[in-house]
């Protein structure tokens, strides 16, 4: 069937599908869309059920088989071997970097109980003597109030130990200060390997 619109001859579509005047006007039980369930003769649904889930099968499955959870099991443990050895390198990488931040704070502390006490803490009095006034040894007579560091405490290396501290020192002449890095055991290598100043 055709219509004619500006002076052209244009084809017209009608559909056979209507809905019941008496099934418009009930508000409680209004007449399914075309394409939902039950619309156009059930074409919808049929259309869903038959087409869609020939070509993916798996819509219509409500979980997975032993196969395929191994499968993913598999994949994701090759991931992580993949990632967290990197992850774990920076790791180490960064708290190295934080025991050498903090050794140098911790040498500028010395440094200033020095410039007060007119030198450094012995090895008995150790780092202690930078938050507490010593009383053994050499008593220091100007030791500052407070103490040399700003939290009152010695910070602990980035693996949880106590910073090594010899005065007068073995390979420096004044003090020797380090960390005994990962295995907090002297000498070592890579994570292991001793952070010195």
């Amino acid at each position: 069937m055709k219509k004619e619109i500006g002076g052209k001859m244009i084809p017209s579509f009608k559909t056979n599908y209507s809905w019941p005047l008496g099934q418009l006007q009930n508000h409680e039980n209004p007449p399914s869309p075309p394409f939902s369930k039950g619309g156009l003769g059930g074409f919808g649904e049929n259309f869903l059920n038959n087409k869609w889930t020939r070509v993916f099968p798996r819509l219509r499955r409500k979980g997975f088989t032993l196969i395929e959870l191994m499968v993913v099991i598999v994949i994701l443990g090759i991931l992580a071997g993949l990632v967290l050895p990197r992850f774990m390198g920076r790791t180490e990488e960064a708290k190295r970097t934080k025991a050498k931040l903090q050794m140098e704070n911790l040498e500028a502390a010395l440094k200033l109980y020095k410039l007060d006490t007119g030198s450094y803490p012995g090895t008995e009095q150790g780092l202690e003597a930078l938050v507490q006034k010593p009383t053994t040894g050499v008593i220091p007579k100007n030791w500052r109030e407070g103490g040399y560091l700003e939290k009152g405490q010695i910070p602990p290396d980035p693996w949880g130990k106590p910073y090594v501290y010899l005065s007068p020192g073995v390979k420096n002449k004044d003090f020797d200060l380090k960390s005994l890095g990962a295995d907090g055991e002297e000498g070592g290598e890579g994570e292991n390997q001793d952070i010195e100043r």
